[in-house]
């Protein structure tokens, strides 16, 4: 039932008497109200409506679970949704139904300068979130991790891990409302991985890209959107490179896909490295071979158009090619597929420390993920993160 009318009613000892009855009656009426004021964009109700719902919100907790969930959903799909939030916040009804968010208010997510709280955070997150049931739920209770994961140290505050705790967090909220197994996947598939599309940098390989768009699997729109949704800096050219970076990510795994769908999934000279790594005559069995490789980079246990020497270690390690000799099976594999001269190149480079990564030295682990917060290093505009060098000389940073 609609109570949109509940919103206009007048202050007064007969409005609360009246609403809260309604709310004995049915403790769904008070998530109605919370539904109206997400979808109505009208003015908030008479403090007699809210305090008549402050005396009744315990009331919630006996609602049935999949009534509530379908109550909950319809108010977080709302366009004024970060309005409805507050006043269940405001009426009690938030401690009662999600205690894990009740949680952020006032948590502080930077020290030493103002900063909103987690809670403000999260009901723009929410209120900037498309409206889809998976990515406004995955919204709501993207960060209710950072509550336990809070720590301080002199580089600031951190919440390390804050993500897979949500994930498991949420493991906890199913149990008082009730979601479907698909939606529940879904939603806490996206709390846990919320971060991941914040690593991006151009510095990525296409095998990298090509990992994570596989990773992320059918939940990558959502997942993109969700990260979209998550920036909610003030400052302008913060906001526009994160948002390019999302963008580029995107962009990215289209242009892979399309190109992984017009070549073939194996380099052309993968047939002559293994004749040669396995010593083996043009025969039916090289063609076997290929055809396995190509079922692997169908399922995704193997990544498409590597080098030669990538398949090669592969079929050393799997038992896949008959008779292979157990040494020279351990060789190739501990070799990267790599033979003859090109295995003692890089030996000899190896031995030579020719083989460190660019960024070896540099520890990222101080870092939480936050989106907010540039990680040290170099952005990809190649600019210092921490400088914020990549922010226009016009703008000012705290504006």
């Amino acid at each position: 039932m609609d109570q949109a009318p509940l919103l206009t009613l007048p202050e007064g000892a007969d409005t609360a008497s009246r609403v809260r009855a309604l709310i004995q009656a049915d403790p769904l009426v008070l998530l109605g109200i919370a539904g109206a004021l997400a979808h109505q964009r009208g003015p908030w109700p008479a403090d007699a409506v809210t305090r008549a719902a402050e005396d009744e919100v315990a009331l919630l907790a006996s609602a049935p679970p999949e009534l509530l969930k379908v109550a909950i959903e319809h108010c977080i799909l709302g366009r004024d949704v970060d309005q409805a939030l507050e006043w269940l916040h405001q009426t009690g009804a938030l401690a009662v139904l999600f205690p894990e968010l009740e949680a952020t208010v006032d948590l502080i997510q930077e020290s030493g300068r103002m900063h909103k709280d987690v809670w403000a955070h999260t009901k723009l997150v929410v209120k900037q979130a498309v409206r889809r049931p998976d990515v406004r739920w995955a919204a709501l209770l993207h960060d209710i991790g950072k509550v336990p994961t809070r720590t301080f140290t002199k580089k600031g505050v951190h919440f390390h891990g804050h993500a897979e705790v949500g994930a498991r967090m949420f493991d906890k909220v199913v149990q008082r409302i009730a979601f479907d197994r698909d939606q529940r996947r879904t939603v806490r598939f996206l709390i846990k991985h919320h971060l991941r599309s914040n690593q991006y940098s151009d510095q990525w390989t296409d095998s990298a890209v090509r990992r994570f768009a596989r990773e992320m699997e059918v939940h990558l729109v959502d997942l993109l959107d969700l990260s979209r949704a998550d920036i909610t800096s003030k400052r302008p050219g913060r906001r526009r490179q994160l948002l390019e970076q999302i963008s580029a990510l995107s962009d990215r795994i289209d242009h892979l896909r399309e190109e992984d769908a017009r070549l073939p999934p194996l380099p052309s000279g993968v047939g002559n490295a293994i004749m040669e790594a396995f010593r083996i005559p043009p025969s039916r069995l090289i063609g076997d071979l290929k055809k396995e490789l190509e079922q692997r980079v169908a399922a995704g246990s193997l990544e498409a158009r590597r080098e030669d020497a990538y398949y090669v270690a592969f079929l050393a390690r799997s038992g896949l090619v008959p008779g292979l000799d157990p040494e020279v099976a351990a060789h190739l594999a501990a070799a990267g597929g790599l033979i003859d001269e090109a295995a003692a190149d890089a030996a000899d480079a190896e031995a030579a420390g020719d083989l460190a990564g660019p960024d070896a030295d540099h520890d990222h682990d101080d870092h939480d993920g936050d989106p907010e917060r540039p990680a040290s290093g170099v952005l990809t505009c190649g600019a210092d993160a921490e400088g914020d060098g990549c922010l226009p000389a016009d703008e000012d940073p705290e504006s």
